[in-house]
């Protein structure tokens, strides 16, 4: 299921990167006392009271400017507010009311989107003075008062903020298998689109980086119902000069949030390249069905085994994804193309699989018998009970003595062990290790 979106705006310096560090718990926003630091929406996500969302920081708005970067930093921020599905308007309480806040204010209500007024470095609430109400002139009523450095007032700001969401249930297509189509620019994607839906949706050229947004499309197969998510192609940083580039690599990141399963296209004479490996780690830390699409085949010089040998390679380069089918396409020449459907179709039931709690404590047990659990100072690793606790993906809970004890190796093995017994192909696996107290 796809998680809501909070996008932090506001004028430069008002402490919307330490907010965004605070609300996430590690300082993944660069933090300095100078305005325009944050030059690049930074995306992360986090949970408040069990409600799981994702949270944009943004550059620091100035609505009236000729600086080419502020400007470019303006145009990130409002493409934020446009995934946003509440956004927090941050002013300064120190500095007071200024005409760039006012300027910002009209940008926000051009949105249409739910607004939530903060009002910053409020360091002692108890001694709020009556400028702070002068924030009423913007038009977004109460102003909430925090101080992100010290920490204050931050529960009942997140009370405020996963009340705005919409309810979950309305995220998502109903009865529609949610596809996005992942890769670097210019490796066939909007190509793809066209072919599955037979006719031209999206368009397609040469010209790499043309996709800018996500374009969703939806069809049917097979008496299934599909959303294809065709993304902007997600470059190296190095190469992201143009500042749309880097509105293009938040929304495909987005994509990924709200789709079921992953086709990672990868261009055949190209081969496979870092960056390749950078966005398939995206989807797979999301927990995403995932397939990886080489396309552009018919433009491969052929041999014995080439398939085989080019197969042998990827596996070889990608074994945290050794999950992935890999399908070998040519779009252009319509070539295995609804192949990829019908691979989705699997890893979609695949993903909603159940193992029964007695089937899979009979695997663990099993598994356990071949190779002995690890030990450290005369202490060894014990696995009391397993369960299956959740789907897509399947989520297993594993009841142990000591989660140190759980080495990674050892949590790999009985991955293993599963999907031997399994067939969990296209999916993600994942544990959850709880210690019971008090065990020797």
């Amino acid at each position: 299921m796809s998680k809501p979106i909070l996008a932090v705006v506001g004028r430069p310096n008002v402490g919307k990167s330490t907010f965004f560090n605070r609300i996430i718990g590690e300082r993944k926003a660069i933090v300095q006392d100078t305005p325009g630091v944050t030059r690049d929406r930074i995306y992360a996500e986090t949970e408040w009271n069990g409600r799981e969302f994702a949270i944009i920081d943004t550059g620091g708005i100035e609505a009236n400017t000729g600086d080419i970067i502020l400007s470019q930093m303006r145009e990130q921020a409002v493409t934020a507010m446009e995934l946003a599905d509440v956004i927090l308007f941050m002013v300064d309480g120190k500095e007071g009311l200024t005409i760039a806040d006012h300027d910002v204010a009209d940008i926000l209500r051009r949105t249409g989107k739910e607004v939530i007024l903060v009002v910053n470095k409020v360091d002692n609430p108890g001694k709020l003075g009556d400028d702070i109400y002068d924030f009423y002139e913007l038009g977004f009523g109460e102003p909430i008062a925090i101080s992100s450095v010290n920490m204050l007032n931050m529960g009942d700001l997140l009370d405020a903020i996963v009340t705005g969401f919409p309810d979950d249930e309305l995220y998502g297509y109903e009865d529609s298998t949610r596809i996005a189509i992942i890769g670097k620019p210019n490796v066939g994607k909007s190509s793809l689109v066209n072919a599955l839906t037979n006719e031209k949706r999206v368009i397609v050229s040469p010209i790499a980086g043309t996709t800018r947004d996500s374009i969703d499309t939806p069809f049917s197969y097979n008496d299934k119902e599909y959303t294809l998510i065709d993304t902007a192609g997600l470059r190296r940083k190095s190469k992201v000069n143009d500042s749309i580039e880097h509105f293009s690599v938040i929304r495909a990141v987005a994509s990924v949030e709200r789709c079921d399963i992953c086709i990672m296209m990868i261009d055949a004479a190209e081969g496979l390249t870092e960056q390749d490996k950078k966005i398939l780690g995206i989807a797979h830390e999301a927990g995403k069905g995932l397939m990886i699409v080489v396309n552009k085949w018919d433009l491969v010089q052929k041999e014995t085994n080439t398939m085989r040998d080019y197969e042998r390679k990827l596996r070889a380069d990608l074994r945290f994804v050794s999950y992935a089918p890999i399908l070998f396409v040519s779009v252009l020449e319509n070539r295995r193309v609804f192949d990829i459907i019908d691979k989705a179709a699997k890893i979609e039931d695949i993903r909603s699989r159940r193992i029964t709690t007695g089937k899979l404590n009979s695997i663990i047990e099993d598994a356990v018998m071949m190779r002995q659990p690890p030990s450290d100072k005369g202490k060894r690793l014990k696995i009391y009970y397993a369960s299956q606790i959740g789907s897509r993906p399947p989520l297993f809970s594993f009841n142990i003595n000591s989660r140190r004890l759980m080495h990674f190796s050892y949590s790999r093995y009985l991955e293993n062990k599963l999907r031997e017994a399994y067939d969990f192909e296209g999916t993600s696996i994942k544990f959850l290790f709880n210690e019971k107290k008090g065990d020797n």
